[in-house]
């Protein structure tokens, strides 16, 4: 086995038993998630983040089993690394990539927990209006990331290996990226609508399967006389996991502008995902006081984009992994901090 399978196959381990450990021993009985278990599930998962951001930091070498100088120049041009290996001191370059190594996994991270509070305000869209009762959140978060892992999985695998074949694809996810950016901020004020009857999945669903016209407490399917039917909340599970789909054509380009090593975009991208559920409910209450937010998020898509369009001029200038990382914060912090100074007045105030 290679470094990188053992790598990989660590990974899922480690994410399949966080899980399962969730699902059977914390979740056993439905309730409605408090802020306080929030907040303690968002620092558990965020801890982890910054741990394995120490594991690349320290050991990063070892996930391509580097060994000596050509490797890891081959590795640093295979990936397009934007560092300066010392030829003379191997020492001293595996010290230079591990560094980078990590700095755009943190990068990555922060790109796609950022980008992920977006997902926030359509998910809570979604469970107001199909009217699912709350204490049936954590059960179909849990399952749409489950879900949302897989989709990811496919997704960046392929984008990488795309990239690795056809280098211009990065000038398409730049437009891409650059034009949702720029949409983003032009309908920041429009009120977004979801009718659950009309909804294009729900349609889609009611063609192929019975649909239970009410919720049976957690179920997602049931059983009566005979025939089978999926719920309303098997529905609302099919919803999240189509919304989570549009979020990564727009999330998984922006993480390639950070790093091109397929594995530390996956890592990135699925700690985030995976942390994105107890932000949910850390956020649900709160979030629409963040009214900034979104002017932020589409600055830092425009960014992102106009980095990926021209990423050769800014390496030629000396713009580093840690400079996206400064500009990015910077991005989000303004608009919180904005969103909290300037709160949103209140119709009839």
């Amino acid at each position: 086995m290679t470094n990188e399978l053992i790598f990989f196959l660590g990974f899922l381990l480690f994410i399949i038993l966080m899980l399962a450990i969730d699902l059977g021993l914390f979740n056993k009985k439905d309730h409605e998630v408090s802020f306080k278990e929030a907040s303690i599930m968002s620092t558990v998962w965020v801890l982890f983040a910054l741990g394995f951001y120490v594991l690349l930091r320290f050991w990063g070498d070892k996930l391509h089993d580097i060994q000596d100088f050509a490797h890891l120049q081959e590795v640093t041009q295979k990936h397009l690394h934007n560092i300066k290996l010392i030829p003379s001191d191997f020492v001293a370059s595996i010290e230079i990539y591990k560094k980078n190594l990590a700095l755009e996994y943190v990068t990555g991270y922060v790109v796609e927990y950022a980008l992920s509070v977006d997902n926030i305000f359509v998910m809570v869209l979604i469970f107001t209006s199909f009217g699912v009762p709350s204490k049936f959140y954590h059960r179909v978060l849990v399952w749409g990331i489950i879900g949302a892992i897989l989709l990811r999985f496919l997704f960046i695998f392929l984008g990488a290996s795309l990239i690795s074949r056809f280098e211009w694809i990065l000038y398409v996810f730049g437009v891409f990226l650059v034009y949702t950016g720029i949409m983003m901020f032009i309908n920041r004020n429009e009120e977004e609508e979801i009718d659950p009857k009309n909804h294009k999945v729900v349609r889609f669903a009611s063609r192929y399967f019975s649909v239970y016209p009410e919720f049976v407490g957690n179920h997602f399917f049931l059983k009566e006389n005979g025939k089978k039917f999926v719920t309303p909340l098997f529905l609302v599970l099919l919803v999240i996991e189509f919304t989570d789909l549009i979020f990564a054509v727009d999330s998984i380009p922006a993480i390639f502008a950070v790093t091109k090593d397929p594995y530390i975009v996956f890592f990135s991208n699925i700690f985030a995902i995976l942390g994105l559920r107890s932000m949910f409910f850390l956020l649900v209450n709160v979030i629409h006081k963040f009214h900034y937010l979104k002017v932020g998020l589409s600055f830092l898509l425009v960014f992102i984009g106009a980095k990926m369009l021209g990423h050769h001029w800014l390496e030629a200038w000396g713009f580093t992994t840690a400079h996206s990382l400064y500009i990015i914060i910077g991005i989000l912090a303004v608009s919180v901090i904005a969103s909290l100074m300037f709160p949103k007045k209140v119709e009839g105030e």
